[in-house]
């Protein structure tokens, strides 16, 4: 047999760390990513709105934000549902 070339954990740690921050970095930039696969990233807007509090059911402004938004792919559904 061949040899095997594994990660140590932590060159793999840092391959993550890596992965984390690119991803991070694009959304920022609100570019999409896929990840083949497995899924994908983008950021979706959402409006102001006027909404309670739970607790004292006083209305309360909520400004508009961008939100990271995850699309799983048709591969994670099988694999879950075999």
């Amino acid at each position: 047999m061949g040899k095997h070339n594994y990660l140590s954990f932590s060159e793999a740690e840092l391959l993550v760390n890596k992965v984390f921050d690119e991803l991070g970095t694009a959304l920022t930039e609100e570019r999409r990513i896929e990840i083949r696969g497995f899924g994908s990233f983008s950021i979706r807007s959402r409006d102001s709105r006027i909404a309670r509090n739970p607790r004292t059911g006083e209305k309360v402004n909520v400004t508009s934000k961008k939100m990271p938004y995850f699309r799983a792919g048709k591969n994670i559904g099988k694999y879950l549902n075999k």
